[in-house]
C-alpha cells in the first residue's frame, strides 16, 4: 500500500504550500536519516528502504509519511536552512549552522545591510545572511566555488538571490567597494584584510572572521590591536545535545564540537 496525494481539505492547511514539482522535499526514514530531494514529476527516489516516486509526493501535505516498494516509510518535510547546509551540494568546506547563527549575531545582520563576504566556499553562510536580509558582495578566488555558491543560493534561496554577486576576486589584494556595514571573512590570513577593511567600512562598521585555529585567530588579534578596530571578542561555540527518555536524562555521546574560532571587531573614527 501507498500514501496517495492529499487532495481534499485538511484543517489548518494552505493549498498553495503542498508539494509541487521543483520544490526541494526532506525525506526522513525510520532511523531518522536525512535525504535532500527535488521533486520531478515520473522521477523515483531510490534507497535501501526501496523506491518512492515523486508523483506520490506531488500535491500533498509536508508532515505525511508515504510507504515505499519495500514496505518502509518515509517521512516528507520542506528542509530548514540548516538541513540545507548540512545536504546541499558543496565544493569547499561549508560553515556548520552552529556557527552561522552566531556570526549572523555578532555582524548585526538585518535588512538591508550591505556587506562584503570574503571566501564564500559554497554559499553556506551566504544563504543564512541573505536571509536575514543583507546584500552581499562576494569575493572568491576558485572559479568553481564561487559557481557553486551562485547555483545553491539560486536553487534554494531564490527569493533573495538578487542581493548576491560573487565576484572572481582576491580580497587580499584590496576591496573596491566603499562604505560597507559589514565585511565577513573565511580565509586562512584574515589579517591581510584588515587594511582593506579600514578603508571599505564606514564607521562603526563590523568585521567577523572565522578562522580554524587558534593562532590564526590571535594573529588576527594582534593585527586588530594596531588598527582603527576596536571591543575585538573571540569565542568558538560547542554544541552538545541531550538524550531524555522517561527518567534517563544525560548528555549524549556525541557532540559538535570545535569547528573554528569566530572573532569580531568595530571600526572606530580617525
Amino acid at each position: 500500500m501507498t500514501a496517495s496525494p492529499v487532495t481534499g481539505p485538511i484543517p489548518g492547511d494552505d493549498p498553495e504550500k503542498r508539494f509541487v514539482e521543483g520544490d526541494d522535499v526532506l525525506l526522513i526514514d525510520r532511523k531518522r536519516r536525512r535525504y535532500l530531494v527535488t521533486l520531478a514529476s515520473g522521477k523515483e527516489f531510490h534507497s535501501h528502504a526501496g523506491v518512492l516516486a515523486h508523483d506520490q509526493l506531488l500535491g500533498s501535505v509536508e508532515g505525511t509519511t508515504y510507504r515505499t516498494t519495500l514496505g518502509q516509510w518515509l517521512l516528507a518535510l520542506r528542509p530548514t536552512l540548516n538541513d540545507i547546509v548540512l545536504k546541499m551540494p558543496r565544493g569547499a568546506q561549508v560553515i556548520y549552522p552552529k556557527d552561522i547563527g552566531p556570526i549572523i549575531i555578532m555582524a548585526d545582520i538585518h535588512p538591508g545591510v550591505r556587506v562584503l563576504e570574503s571566501g564564500v566556499g559554497s554559499g553556506a553562510l551566504s544563504m543564512g545572511m541573505l536571509r536575514a536580509g543583507a546584500q552581499i558582495t562576494g569575493y572568491e578566488v576558485r572559479e568553481d566555488f564561487a559557481e557553486r555558491a551562485q547555483a545553491n543560493v539560486e536553487r534554494f534561496a531564490p527569493a533573495v538571490a538578487c542581493n548576491y554577486d560573487v565576484q572572481i576576486r582576491d580580497c587580499y589584494e584590496g576591496i573596491d567597494e566603499r562604505h560597507l556595514d559589514r565585511v565577513v571573512l573565511d580565509l586562512p590570513e584574515p589579517w591581510q584584510v584588515v587594511p582593506h577593511a579600514e578603508k571599505a567600512l564606514r564607521t562603526g562598521g563590523i568585521l567577523v572572521a572565522y578562522t580554524p585555529t587558534i593562532g590564526q585567530a590571535s594573529r588576527l588579534r594582534d593585527t586588530l590591536v594596531e588598527s582603527r578596530f576596536a571591543f575585538e571578542e573571540t569565542l568558538e561555540v560547542l554544541q552538545r545535545t541531550w538524550h531524555i527518555e522517561g527518567q534517563s536524562v544525560r548528555p549524549d555521546h556525541r557532540m559538535v564540537a570545535h569547528t573554528g574560532f569566530l572573532t569580531s571587531a568595530r571600526l572606530l573614527a580617525e
